[in-house]
């Protein structure tokens, strides 16, 4: 096959929707098409929630509409369809049990943890799902993970040497409940070691994301020896995350590991501009759309350059930024499936950028939800707001999708 540049497109929707049939095609046609209306999507988003959990009758429809076209099933077990349908295409799988932080104390941050080795144990009995995500505050106490934060925020100096001197700040009771977080991520990630299963560590809020990448780091230091295992989330909507990168970098040389960097633009924007006004001081956010992408690209071209000591995952749904990888690939002789370059995108959006990458031969992963209708509402509302509120994103889904059917005749 072809590596030149031209030989990857996402104007290819025969490619993109291959894997959909008419009827599911049509469908995610009238689901855009609805997403299109923002009126309606925050009618919708503010209206579900509350009717979930006041027991009406709407869960049969929110399963054949959003929760389809957006979640791999309720169980581990029902998306072994979806992850296998998507290999036939050369698309793997990351698995992310799609709920939101534990709120039952340790017993339920207990929970949380032997959720998150089950989804390890299973990945490992499949072929095609290689990956998983977690949430450090799936099993940690947000509060906890916030005055750790704050601790070090009043420290200077490098990140290992202000988290030591923090915990020196926690009462005897909070060191005993950190503790406990961190053999929970230990025992998370020995089991995706011996399993050989990659753990993404998701990204929280610029509050609570000290504490997180310092056991993320933690981590990649004890199993990202030789391969690896542990990759942290890199935001690059936030203006110190380039900075970030290239100081984890040098903590990967110095430590002799593998850097894991999963790179995405961001999630939180709303939440930390509104925090930083309240609270009038600089907002961590990037001022404009264009310095977000110029981290983005620059982070990107900064991890292939050094794939000997990075691997990185292109998490993006910027047709631009995954283009440019594969173009970075190619000017350095480097094969478009290089063990070191993962892409991927959200289940159910940008089709046709993850199966003209497979097509290209690269490696690509849908990031695949799955959990009860109830518990994962709060990802299915924030796809509709997404998809509702970003510029052309409803627009470009919805023009490939049209594309394709009037090439079927439809």
């Amino acid at each position: 096959m072809s590596t030149s540049p031209r030989s990857v497109s996402f104007e290819n929707t025969a490619n993109a929707f291959e894997y959909k049939t008419n009827k599911e095609l049509k469908k995610a046609e009238f689901l855009f098409r609805s997403m299109g209306f923002s009126t309606l999507v925050k009618i919708g988003t503010r209206v579900t929630p509350w009717m979930i959990r006041s027991g009406f009758p709407v869960r049969s429809i929110i399963r054949d509409t959003i929760f389809s076209q957006f979640v791999g099933g309720e169980t581990l077990e029902e998306t072994a369809s979806v992850a296998r349908k998507l290999g036939e295409y050369r698309v793997e799988v990351i698995l992310d049990y799609g709920v939101e932080g534990g709120e039952d104390g340790e017993a339920g941050f207990d929970h949380a943890c032997r959720e998150f080795i089950r989804v390890i144990e299973y990945a490992a009995t499949q072929p095609n799902i290689p990956f998983m995500s977690i949430k450090v505050t799936g099993f940690a106490r947000f509060s906890l993970l916030e005055k750790l934060d704050a601790a070090m925020a009043g420290i200077g100096g490098p990140l290992m040497k202000r988290y030591a001197q923090a915990l020196e700040l926690l009462t005897p009771e909070e060191t005993e409940e950190w503790q406990a977080v961190c053999r929970r991520m230990q025992q998370i990630c020995r089991a995706a070691d011996e399993r050989r299963i990659g753990v993404l560590v998701d990204a929280e809020e610029t509050w609570v994301q000290d504490p997180v990448d310092t056991l993320t780091i933690l981590m990649m230091e004890q199993f990202n020896r030789g391969r690896t295992v542990v990759y942290n989330t890199i935001q690059l909507y936030r203006v110190d995350r380039l900075g970030f990168l290239k100081d984890s970098f040098e903590a990967a040389v110095q430590r002799d590991f593998i850097l894991g960097a999963k790179l995405v633009r961001g999630a939180y924007m709303e939440k930390e501009r509104k925090r930083a006004f309240e609270k009038g001081v600089a907002s961590p956010i990037q001022p404009d759309k264009e310095s977000t992408d110029r981290d983005y690209n620059a982070a990107v071209e900064f991890c292939i350059q050094h794939l000997d000591r990075i691997a990185t995952i292109v998490a993006s749904h910027n047709e631009y930024s995954n283009l440019f990888a594969v173009r970075l690939l190619q000017e350095r002789g480097l094969p478009l499936d290089h063990p070191h370059v993962h892409f991927s995108q959200l289940y159910g959006m940008s089709d046709n950028i993850t199966f003209n990458l497979a097509k290209a031969s690269c490696k690509v992963s849908k990031y695949l939800p799955f959990g009860p209708i109830r518990d994962v509402i709060p990802y299915l509302m924030r796809r509709a707001q997404e998809n509702s509120s970003v510029s052309g994103q409803t627009g470009r889904e919805l023009g490939l999708i049209r594309k394709e059917l009037r090439r079927r005749g439809l």
